[in-house]
């Protein structure tokens, strides 16, 4: 069953609101929020996330089912600049699994981009 146009964005908002919901949570932080789209200058789906060093991070959210993880990414790595933040990943849903196994859910990012949120300062 395929989904229409509208119901993808629904979901993908829906998602967006579910990954936020879930590290304010687990994170302790009420800044951590889904955030308004911004054209072709867009900052991630959702925005208030830091690195342990309180660098930004930009989350990229995917609900779908066909992975286009490289060019995920490199929307991540668009985006990371747009917001002049030192980290950009992509959290994309598992199938199968729902709101109550947030926690169980993909993040996708470059090594150069894990290296920085462990609390590494240099970027190639």
């Amino acid at each position: 069953m395929s989904r229409s146009r509208e119901s993808a964005k629904q979901a993908g908002t829906a998602f967006e609101g579910l990954v936020a919901k879930y590290l304010a949570r687990v994170l302790a932080e009420d800044r951590i929020e889904r955030r308004a789209k911004h054209g072709s200058k867009d900052r991630g789906d959702v925005g208030g996330v830091r690195t342990v060093t309180g660098d930004r991070v930009v989350i990229e959210c995917k609900d779908v089912r066909k992975l286009n993880l490289s060019g995920w990414v490199d929307e991540a790595e668009v985006e990371r600049g747009n917001d002049d933040a030192a980290v950009g990943v992509v959290v994309h849903k598992r199938s199968g699994k729902g709101e109550k196994s947030m926690g169980e859910t993909y993040v996708t990012m470059t090594l150069a981009n894990f290296a920085v949120l462990l609390g590494g300062g240099l970027r190639d």
